[in-house]
Formats: C-alpha cells, structure tokens, sequence
C-alpha cells in the first residue's frame, strides 16, 4: 500500500509538472521577453526629435548631436577612477555619488553617468572608453534653438523622473522629454520611436555580438515635424515691446482660433536650458522670484479684466432686454446709491446711452445694467446664475481646452457663490457691483480676454485657441475646428462693434488710432490690491487693453496686460496697436510711439514694495469693498481666491 501511495505521489507530481510547462509553453500570454534577458544587454537608438516650424515654415527648433556617458553599475569592475573623473572634469565625490544613484535605480539596467557631453569632450574620452568596463557612450539629439524668443511658446526637453519612469513604460533612465511648452504638449509626436540592439554575451559577460544575428534589431522612427501657429516676427516684436515690464500679450486669429503670439514677459533665451549647463541655469530662473521668468503670464497670470469686461455687462443687458440702445443713464461722477457713491468714474458727458458708454467707459451706465440683469429675477441668486452663465459662454471661468499644458481658469461667480459667502436670500446687487466693470469676483487670464474679444469680431462664436497649426503626415484635434457659440443672440453683437469702433476713433482710445487701419479696443485699468507684511495695500493699476481689427473683417484679436502700468491707454494700449500694425501691415509707420514705448521702463514699479499712492477717490469705498472680499478661511466655507491678487 506505502508502494503505491508513493507511486501515486509521484504520477501525480510528474503531471502537475508536465501540465504547468504545457501551460507556459501553449497557454500563457506571458511570452519570453528579450528586455528582461539578462544575459542580453540592450542598446537603444534614439531617433531624431521632430523639427519645430512657425506659421509661415520659418525653423524655430532643430536638433545637434549630444553623447551620453552611460554605464551598467553591475558590470563596472576595478579602474583608474582619478584619471577617468579627469577625463569628465568631476570629482571623486561625484563619481561615487552619480554610482550610488545609479545602482539604486537597478544595478543590471543601463543609467545615464554623465549626459550631454561636448563634441570635444566626446572625441577626448571616445578613445580611451574601452578602457573602463561597464561604461560605453550613446549618441542622442539635443534641441538646438534657432531663435532666442518664444520659450513659452517652444519650451525644452530634460531627464525624466522616477515618476514618469515608473507610470511609462517607454522611458528609461536618462531619458529626455519634453517639459514646456510645445514640446511637452506634443512630446508623443515630435519624440519618434526608438530602435535597439540587442547583443549577445558570454558567461563572463563580454560583448560577442549581434544576437541571433539582430534579426530582432529594430531602427528608430523620427519624430515628426510640426508647424505651430505662432507668427514668430510677431512674437518677437511683442517680446520687445514688454522689454523691462511683466505681464502677458496674447493675439488670436479670429477665424481659426490659432494663436499668432503667445508673449510673457519677463522672459528668456530657450537656449538657455539646453546642455549641461540646464540645471544650473533653470535653479536660476526658478529662483527668480520677483521677475518670474518661467512664469507664463499670458495662461497663468490672473487679473481682475477691468473696463474691458464691460462689453460683456452691455451684451448681456441686450439679450435680457433690461436696456436698449438708446436707453440713458445719469452719470455724476460715478454710481451713487442714495447719497453714498459706490464706485467713482472719470469726467465725460452725461446722460450716455449705449454707445457712448461703451467708448467713454463709463462706470455709472453699466453698474445700472448690471443691477437690471440681476434683478430682473425674483430672487438675486436666480439672476446671477443667467449672468454668470452668459459670462462663461464666452470662455471665461474655466479652461478653454487649448492644447498646452499650463493655464489657470480665472473666476466667474455664481449664486452659490454668494449664497456661500453671505447666506441664502441675505444678498443683492448692490453687493457686487464691481463685477459689472470687471472688478470685483471675477478674474481673467490674458488669453481668456483675447478669446474673448475674438468671439465678439466674430459676432458670437469662437474656436477654441490652440498653438498647433501642422503635423507631419496627421490631423490636427477636430475640436480646433468647431466653433463655440455663445449665449447672444447675434443682432446685439454690432451695437457693442461699434461702440468698440468709436473708443478708438473718438472715445479712451482716441489717442491710439493706427493710420488705414479700422481697430475695435476697449481699454481697461484694474485696480491692483496684494497683501504687504500682512496688510492690504493698493500698488499702482494694472494697464489693460483689448481689440480687433480690422472692424469688419478681422485678422487679429489681441489682449495686452501690463502689470503696474498705470492705465489702459498708457502702455497696453500702445502696445495693441503697435502689435495690430505690425501684423496687418508687416511694419510700424508710428515710430514715435514705438519709442516711447521701448524708452520707458516699469522696473522701478515692480521693485517698490508698495506705490504709497492713495486708495483712490472714495478710499473709504475702496476699502469697504476690500474687506468684503477678502478671504476668510472661518466665515467663508469655500476659502474663496482674492480677485486683487498681483498674479
């Protein structure tokens, strides 16, 4: 019986055996991987990163070769560690430091040593390498920048992290990606596909070959080129206007959506961020913490939009019918609630209808509208709802889907909003009337105004902005080709046309006529409030200006802000219409403008800690209106950003 039972176990065992090698060898999915043969080492072939085109085909970014010092810390064996870190002008400290590192990461996989070697320093160590075992070197593309302008437009390419490493199985150690810009939003398109080689070693682990005779090799796959949307003579001419000043130029083709400029300044030289020198230049910029450079102001920075949002109060109030165009309002030198004033405004003619509102920028009409919007309902949460969705129609209070990576949505209120803030039912108008002349809650990006005055050219829709214009043997997103529309109905597109025609010619923007051009602006000046060793403290205004052109048939949609810059007309305004010129014409007739903007400087202004001007007309409004707004994490639930922050 003991026999038998043994004799069974042993059948029995030998089955279980023989059915789990027929299951691995017919069943399991799970096939032999030669990736995951150690007795194999793998060398791969970086393919050449697709080239980088402006709208007009004018070569932005190329590439240049680049050597990698790579080695396999298992294989490394006893050698000259004075002369070879001689060779890489490193210390011993570092040698041991980047090893370390290394075979923490895996000591049998291949890890960057040193990267981006010189063409020199490659040609040096190139003929002594078979001296250090463990260690060979890889070539690999490096962008070469043929421009200085755009880096946040174009961005730059550095090493993964163990983050990317881990959730892609793509990239390997030592690998480069797109960080910025353009080349991370299209890294899967302009990176290619790598090749590799796999070569066979012996049981004393040298190199005898090609394995199988590399019939499993494979050979790279470039990247493809693109062509971006940007207008790189434009870009260029915006970055120069915003020499020695922050803030942010963004300007739309209307009838495509395509981005012509994209400009943040302060900024820098791409190149900057490219070879070895990368990380100490980018801990250098990122340190730099009162210019910003890697700061896009034009999709990060927000704003309160000031006078230009007007337009959208007037929009609005047509499509509610609480007013006409013909319809007039009493301005005293500001709004008054009884006797109390509750927003200043400058000196012009009064009664204004509509149209001279709109070209006056008065603040008096289109507080009156605004309160009319909102009471038009029984209760003020259902009339902010209707406004604050008209509002975000036009693409502002939320991401606009374009295709970089980077950006903030901005801030449209709605009733929850103040129905958080002060309570249900415990609310009216009367409390945020500063939205009606885009103060207030609401809050906007460079690139959300463009696109907003682009819908407004367009009398009603817009595409969804977006930076690619080709790629290589593909299609571009369909949704950059569908347009938007928004809640207005598009008869009451043309009254708010002309008043913007009439700011120009006759209005706040009078000054800033560009000659044989129709341009549509609206200037704007936001006041600009941050908080200073804890206290709230007025600086100088934020200068605003937006505008399309030409009137009737638009090209250009443009949205300039410039932090610090007093008022609209001053220095965005300016800086609009050279811009407009510059693009409808291919060159800048009003040289003394130009000028005057190239010859004045901000930089004292943003080195003040605060502008020691007064709060303004009403200081006690001023700071009424602070107070109310500003964030308190134990009355206000939702912790509600402050619209008077500088960025």
């Amino acid at each position: 019986m003991r026999k038998l039972l043994l004799l069974l176990t042993i059948v029995f065992v030998g089955l279980v055996f023989i059915a789990r090698l027929f299951y691995l060898q017919v069943y399991n999915e799970d096939s032999y991987s030669l990736l995951d043969d150690n007795a194999i080492r793998k060398v791969y072939d970086y393919p050449k990163r697709g080239y980088v085109y402006d709208r007009n085909g004018k070569l932005l970014v190329a590439n240049q070769p680049s050597y990698d010092v790579m080695f396999i810390p298992r294989e490394v064996k006893e050698m000259d560690t004075l002369e070879f870190c001689n060779l890489l002008k490193i210390t011993k400290e570092d040698f041991i430091n980047f090893y370390n590192k290394a075979y923490r990461y895996s000591p049998r996989l291949p890890s960057v040593f040193i990267p981006q070697l010189s063409r020199i320093e490659y040609a040096v160590l190139q003929e002594k390498i078979r001296k250090y075992e463990g260690f060979y070197i890889q070539k690999r593309s490096l962008r070469d920048y043929q421009t200085n302008i755009g880096a946040n437009v174009l961005g730059d390419i550095g090493e993964v992290n163990n983050y990317i490493i881990e959730n892609d199985p793509y990239y390997k150690s030592g690998d480069l990606i797109g960080k910025q810009g353009v080349e991370l939003s299209y890294e899967e398109v302009l990176r290619g596909v790598k090749g590799i080689k796999f070569i066979q070693k012996d049981r004393f682990n040298r190199d005898i070959g090609p394995y199988k005779e590399g019939i499993y090799d494979t050979l790279p796959v470039p990247g493809k080129d693109i062509s971006i949307t940007i207008d790189s003579e434009l870009q260029k001419y915006g970055e120069l206007l915003m020499t020695q000043k922050h803030g942010g130029i963004i300007a739309i083709e209307p009838s495509s959506g395509e981005i012509l400029a994209m400009v943040s300044a302060p900024s820098y030289n791409p190149n900057l961020l490219v070879g070895r020198q990368r990380s100490r230049n980018f801990s250098k910029l990122y340190n730099d913490t009162i210019a910003k450079p890697l700061y896009d102001r034009s999709l990060q920075a927000q704003y309160p939009p000031g006078s230009p949002f007007k337009v959208l109060t007037a929009l609005i109030g047509l499509q509610e019918k609480v007013v006409t165009t013909q319809e007039q309002f009493t301005c005293r030198h500001g709004y008054y609630l009884g006797n109390r004033r509750l927003t200043g405004c400058h000196s012009h003619a009064s009664p204004l209808a509509m149209n001279t509102g709109i070209a006056q920028s008065c603040n008096a009409y289109f507080v009156n509208v605004y309160r009319r919007i909102i009471e038009k309902y029984a209760k003020p949460k259902e009339g902010m709802d209707v406004w604050s969705n008209h509002v975000k129609s036009f693409g502002l209070g939320n991401y606009l889907g374009y295709d970089l990576k980077i950006g903030n949505k901005g801030h449209i209120p709605d009733g929850d909003f103040y129905d958080k803030w002060y309570g249900a039912n415990r609310w009216s108008s009367t409390y945020n009337i500063s939205n009606s002349i885009g103060q207030g809650e609401v809050v906007a990006t460079p690139i959300q105004l463009a696109n907003m005055v682009a819908a407004i050219s367009n009398r009603g829709y817009f595409y969804t902005p977006h930076i690619i214009k080709q790629i290589e043997g593909g299609e571009i997103d369909k949704k950059y080709t569908t347009p938007n529309y928004t809640t207005i109905d598009k008869e009451h597109f043309e009254p708010i046309v002309q008043g913007m025609f009439d700011a120009y010619n006759v209005g706040t923007a009078a000054t800033l006529r560009v000659p044989g051009i129709d341009i549509c602006g609206k200037t704007g000046t936001a006041e600009n409030f941050m908080k200073i060793d804890g206290k709230t403290t007025q600086l100088t205004d934020h200068s605003i200006f937006v505008a399309f052109a030409p009137k009737d048939d638009p090209k250009i949609a443009i949205a300039v802000f410039v932090e610090n810059g007093y008022w609209g007309s001053r220095f965005a305004g300016r800086i609009a219409s050279l811009m407009i010129e510059k693009y409808i014409k291919g060159n800048v007739t009003m040289t003394a403008m130009e000028n005057w903007i190239l010859t004045h400087s901000l930089e004292n202004e943003y080195a003040k800690p605060y502008s020691g001007k007064p709060f303004g007309i009403n200081r006690e409004s001023a700071l009424q209106v602070i107070d109310k707004i500003k964030p308190d994490t134990t009355s206000n639930p939702i912790n509600a950003p402050s619209p008077f922050k500088l960025n």
